[in-house]
C-alpha cells in the first residue's frame, strides 16, 4: 500500500532493518497495512515511551483503536495480551500518548475468565469512588512500565532478553538514591570527574550542564576509534539511562510543575513540554541502533600516494659558444 508520507515510511522500515542488522534487543515492529500510513506512524511515535521499553523486554507491541481512543496492544508468550489504554468513557481530551492516566488489563482471546486489571492510574469520574493508589502516578510512563514489569515477572511472562551492549534493561536497572543538591560548582566537579581531565569543565559559566555536554563532544572529536565514539554516543542515545531520556524526564517534570500554576497558560505550557519530551523519545526510538552502527564502522584506507619518480641525472654544463670575429 502506498504510504501517505514517503519519508515516514522509510524511517519506520529502516528502523526494523537496523534492529535486525544490529541484533537489537527490541522485539519486531508491527507488520500490517497501517504501518505504511503517516497517521499510524505518528501514533507509534507518540507512544514510543511505552512501546520501546516493552519491546526491549521482547514483547511485541501494536497501536489499535479502542472504544473511543487508541490503545497499545502487547502480545504475551502465553497467547494472552495486555491492553494499555487511556481514558475511554469519557475519552481523554489530551493528545494521544499523553493522557491523565493509564489502565492496563490482561485478557485472553479464548478464556474470558482470564481478565485482570493490572494497573489503573486513570482518575475516577465518580467523586465518591475510593481513590486508587496508582492515580497519583497520573500518565507517568516509567511507573506504568514498572507495574507491568512486576506483574509479568510474577506470572513468568517477561522474556527480558539481555542487552547486546551490556546495559541493564529498565526493569532490572537499580533505582539510584536521589543525590543531594550539588549546585553549579558540584555539577561541574561531577562532570569533570565523569568525563576525565579533557572535559575542560571549569564552572566559569552558568550553563554547567551544557558545558558538560560540550566537553563530551570535545572528547568524541578526539577519539581514535569508532568503538570509543560509539561508547560516547551511547551516553546520549541509550533508551533507558541516556541523556536524551533524562532530558525527556526533566521536561515532563517541568510540565507537571507548570500545570500546578493558577494561570491557564500553565496547562498549555505543560502540554508543550510533554510534547517536547515525546519528541525526544521519538528521536531515541529512531536512533536506537546508531551506537551499534557507529561501532561497526571502519577507518578509511590511507590515501594512495603515487610512486616516487627516479631522480634525473644532472645536466652537464653547456659548452661556451665561440666568439665572433676574424681569424688571424
Amino acid at each position: 500500500m502506498a504510504a501517505d508520507s514517503e519519508d515516514d515510511t522509510v524511517t519506520f522500515r529502516n528502523e526494523g532493518r537496523h534492529a535486525e542488522a544490529s541484533a537489537s534487543p527490541l522485539a519486531p515492529l508491527p507488520d500490517h497495512r497501517n504501518t505504511s500510513t503517516a497517521w499510524w506512524q505518528e501514533l507509534w511515535r507518540r507512544h514510543a515511551n511505552i512501546t520501546t521499553p516493552l519491546r526491549q523486554r521482547g514483547l511485541e507491541c501494536d497501536i489499535e483503536f479502542g472504544l473511543s481512543a487508541y490503545v497499545v496492544h502487547v502480545a504475551l508468550p502465553d497467547d494472552s495480551y495486555l491492553i494499555i489504554s487511556p481514558p475511554q468513557e469519557p475519552p481523554s481530551s489530551r493528545p494521544p500518548g499523553d493522557p491523565e492516566g493509564w489502565s492496563v488489563t490482561r485478557q485472553h482471546p479464548d478464556d474470558q475468565v482470564l481478565f485482570e486489571l493490572v494497573y489503573d492510574s486513570v482518575p475516577a469520574t465518580d467523586p465518591h469512588a475510593p481513590a486508587r493508589p496508582e492515580v497519583r502516578n497520573g500518565g507517568s510512563a516509567p511507573l506504568l512500565i514498572e507495574a507491568i514489569d512486576k506483574r509479568l515477572s510474577q506470572l513468568g511472562l517477561l522474556p527480558a532478553p539481555p542487552s547486546p551492549t551490556g546495559l541493564p534493561l529498565m526493569s532490572t536497572a537499580p533505582h539510584p538514591r536521589a543525590p543531594e543538591p550539588l549546585g553549579h560548582a558540584g555539577v561541574a566537579r561531577t562532570a569533570g570527574a565523569l568525563l576525565g581531565p579533557a572535559a575542560g569543565v571549569g564552572g566559569s559559566t552558568t550553563y554547567v550542564y551544557g558545558d558538560a555536554v560540550l566537553a563530551l563532544t570535545d572528547r568524541l572529536n578526539g577519539t581514535e576509534s569508532y568503538a570509543e565514539a560509539a561508547a560516547l554516543l551511547g551516553q546520549i542515545l541509550e533508551p533507558t539511562d541516556g541523556l536524551l531520556e533524562r532530558v525527556g524526564e526533566l521536561l515532563e517534570a517541568a510540565g507537571e510543575r507548570a500545570k500546578e500554576a493558577a494561570e491557564d497558560d500553565g496547562f498549555d505550557l505543560g502540554y508543550d513540554l510533554a510534547d517536547a519530551a515525546a519528541e525526544l523519545r521519538n528521536l531515541v526510538e529512531t536512533l536506537h541502533v546508531a551506537e551499534d552502527r557507529m561501532r561497526a564502522l571502519t577507518a578509511p584506507p590511507p590515501p594512495h600516494r603515487p610512486a616516487a619518480t627516479p631522480a634525473r641525472a644532472p645536466r652537464l654544463p653547456l659548452r661556451a659558444l665561440p666568439t665572433s670575429g676574424h681569424r688571424r
